[in-house]
């Protein structure tokens, strides 16, 4: 039991860092895109799944995405890319903690709040 008590600290801790370190990496930079020379036309509804990986190295995110897969109900790629399915998966865990929002899969600021909030009551 301890050791997966400290299984969750560490996944919590590592999980922190990445997201201090993704939104203040994430802060200052912007890259101007240059012009696309030929139209691209979809016919039906398109959706886009962006990755946030919050700092967390590829071989990290797949870490944290087979502890999903095996305690929260991912059911996406384990490819080192946490996308909205990871992040619906890791806000159902967090909503044991604090977590209120919507499971939407957006890494936002209530999504960071609630955990640092379990990071907080499990160490």
């Amino acid at each position: 039991m301890r050791s997966n008590r400290l299984a969750k600290v560490l996944a919590a801790a590592t999980a922190l860092a990445g997201i201090t370190a993704g939104s203040l990496a994430a802060s200052g930079t912007a890259v101007a895109a240059t012009p696309e020379r030929h139209q691209t036309v979809v016919s039906g509804p398109a959706s886009a799944t962006k990755v946030v990986n919050l700092g967390l190295s590829t071989t990290q995110a797949k870490k944290v995405q087979n502890w999903l897969a095996d305690l929260h109900g991912y059911t996406g790629p384990i490819d080192g890319a946490l996308g909205t399915g990871s992040w619906q998966a890791m806000q159902r865990y967090l909503r044991q903690y604090s977590y209120t929002g919507a499971i939407d899969g957006i890494a936002g600021a209530g999504t960071k709040a609630a955990f640092a909030d379990m990071a907080d009551s499990t160490s």
